[in-house]
């Protein structure tokens, strides 16, 4: 069967009505002798003209009904940006041109400051709602039957993450969860084990580093530790990204050279014993349907010769085909073995420590195992990858609270002592500076839903009607934007101090307004690995402190593109672009373009 590409397939859609319009008058004019009222020459073009046609007459009458419904509704339309261009192409233009080389929310503040903090961007006639406003983000996240994904997600991001549990709604997403939660319900002791022979491996390469003086790529230390311990206790078979010897690790940038020097990757993903085929191909995955996303409705225009996903993916299923056969194999011959021994076909639980085994227990579907193990291996990875980067790069800015943080480590873990579960939940000021690394720079700073139904926001001005929401609209947001409001986190909201966390200004913002923070979303979709997450990024956080005794930012190794702007210095308003010291890079994740390049000092150099 011949597989159409995104492209074609959006044009064969759009294009089957015109032309069996036209092939059917021409049947009609040739074997029933019907008189055509046009010549012939310009019935083709005609019915194709139609296309355009009906796509304007379905816009004037939707906005048209869409005005009536909110006036019905006791509501106002949503403030709308202004385009010089049909369909606001130079507002989209615009935007992307941000996206891709300012700083995150860039373009999105303007609009904020002139439209109020909920506006539709309006892009290419489809309403596109976007807020910063907690209180309709709360609504977005606590109605899942009314704010779903939507088909328009699914399909961008179907060829990357199919059906698993990020990327459906209603019964189907409940099937998924149900079948995940439980595996984050409690707390696996091995997992503290299984992240000590990973974190041991991050150790031993920033030590090689050091000691060939370089600045080491912490970025991607801990994308290669988090693809590592993410395989390894989610599947139980590890890629030993962290296994690449230190030589072969990113090296930063040379003054000498025109350009960075970095590890030799695949490009075309052959080698797929290389360790770092998988994670490369998994990153061009996701840039990719990120890419889709933000370009609405008109993306599978970009992809009418080729599924761009198609290659990548070809490595990614590669190896999630090997890890799930085996495990279903291996799943079968442990219950050969129980029924042989005379224990009733039951396993004990030991048996289902990974994912995958908790998932086999349920169904030995191959398509639907691959699914959900790569759902829940992009939220494993990019975004704990990301908070413990950035954590770093916090305290490389900040050396009076890595010493604060490495004094409570030191005082209640010990030098050397491997933390246990007891260890991360007393560590109070650990828990703060991961909470406002989370604040000032969440992994996942922007959203979408899709709205189901029309319904009304509350009004950000009280003096006005409410604001409506058609049915069918992208209802965007940002907890990163929302993270640095000063109305609602103070005059010091741009400035990283995790003992906002812990004074009185916890009480004064946080607790009367809980959803002002939302690094791991909320409401029935909430992030299920959340406990999982603080765990993890607490406990390389431990083991690293114990073995370094600071870190600091080397600007000279990022590559000259990846250094901010000296314009940024001059930026105002809420945002923390003045303060940064890298270029945040957004995939569905954030990240740091060109790497986080830093050194260390043993903690032994102390003595």
């Amino acid at each position: 069967m011949v597989k159409l590409t995104p492209g074609l397939a959006f044009l064969l859609h759009h294009l089957l009505l015109p032309s069996l319009a036209y092939l059917g008058i021409l049947l009609l004019s040739r074997f029933f002798s019907v008189q055509l009222p046009i010549p012939g020459g310009l019935l083709l073009p005609l019915c194709f003209l139609s296309v355009p046609l009906r796509v304007i007459l379905g816009v004037i009458l939707k906005e048209r009904a869409e005005a009536r419904e909110a006036e019905a509704m006791g509501a106002r339309l949503a403030p709308r940006a202004q385009g010089k261009r049909m369909g606001n192409y130079d507002v989209l233009v615009w935007l992307m041109g941000c996206w891709r080389n300012g700083y995150p929310g860039d373009g999105i503040r303007d609009l904020v400051a002139e439209l109020g903090p909920v506006f539709n961007s309006r892009i290419l006639w489809a309403n596109m709602i976007f807020t910063v406003s907690p209180e309709c983000i709360k609504l977005i996240l606590t109605d899942s039957d009314h704010y779903v994904k939507g088909e328009r997600f699914r399909t961008a991001m179907g060829s990357v993450l199919g059906n698993g549990v990020f990327n459906s709604d209603g019964d189907m997403w409940k099937f998924h969860r149900s079948m995940t939660r439980p595996f984050f319900t409690r707390d696996r002791i091995g997992a503290f084990a299984l992240f000590d022979r990973h974190a041991s491996l991050v150790i031993t390469r920033i030590k090689e580093k050091m000691s060939e003086g370089e600045a080491i790529d912490f970025q991607d230390l801990m994308l290669r530790f988090t693809l590592d311990s993410g395989t390894d206790h989610l599947f139980g078979s590890c890629v030993n990204s962290l296994s690449t010897p230190a030589s072969s690790l990113p090296s930063p940038y040379s003054k000498s050279s025109s350009r960075p020097v970095t590890t030799s990757r695949s490009s075309t993903y052959d080698d797929l014993s290389d360790p770092n085929a998988f994670s490369d191909a998994f990153q061009r995955a996701q840039i990719i349907i990120a890419e889709r996303e933000r370009l609405g409705w008109m993306w599978p225009l970009r992809e009418i010769f080729k599924d761009y996903t198609e290659e990548p993916m070809r490595v990614v299923n590669g190896y999630l085909d090997r890890v799930v056969s085996a495990a279903i194999a291996q799943r079968k011959a442990r219950e050969d073995q129980v029924v042989m021994d005379g224990k009733n076909g039951l396993l004990d639980e030991e048996e289902s420590e990974t994912l995958l085994g908790h998932l086999i227990g349920q169904t030995e579907d191959p398509a639907l195992l691959k699914e959900e193990a790569l759902n829940i291996l992009i939220a494993a990875r990019d975004t704990m990858a990301a908070t413990l980067t950035f954590a770093i790069y916090f305290l490389c800015l900040h050396p009076d609270v890595m010493n604060k943080l490495r004094a409570e480590i030191l005082a209640k873990v010990g030098p050397t002592r491997m933390p246990g579960f007891e260890d991360v939940k007393d560590l109070r000021y650990l828990k703060a500076v991961i909470n406002e690394t989370l604040r000032l720079l969440p992994p996942v700073p922007f959203n979408v839903r899709e709205s189901t139904r029309s319904t009304t926001w509350p009004s950000p001005d009280p003096n006005k009607k409410p604001i409506y929401i058609p049915a069918g609209s992208a209802t965007s947001y940002s907890v990163l934007m929302m993270h640095t409001r000063k109305d609602l986190w103070g005059p010091d909201a741009d400035q990283f101090d995790p003992d906002r966390f812990i004074d009185e200004r916890f009480k004064k913002y946080l607790l009367p307004n809980p959803f002002i923070f939302l690094p791991f979303n909320a409401g029935p979709r909430i992030c299920l690995g959340q406990q999982f997450a603080y765990n993890q990024v607490s406990f390389v956080l431990i083991r690293l402190l114990q073995s370094f005794a600071s870190f600091s930012l080397c600007p000279e190794a990022f590559p000259p593109d990846a250094r901010p702007p000296a314009d940024w210095k001059n930026a105002e308003g809420e945002s923390r672009k003045a303060r940064e010291q890298f270029r945040p890079h957004i995939i569905l994740t954030m990240s740091s373009k060109g790497g986080m390049w830093v050194k260390a000092r043993e903690a032994e150099s102390d003595a």
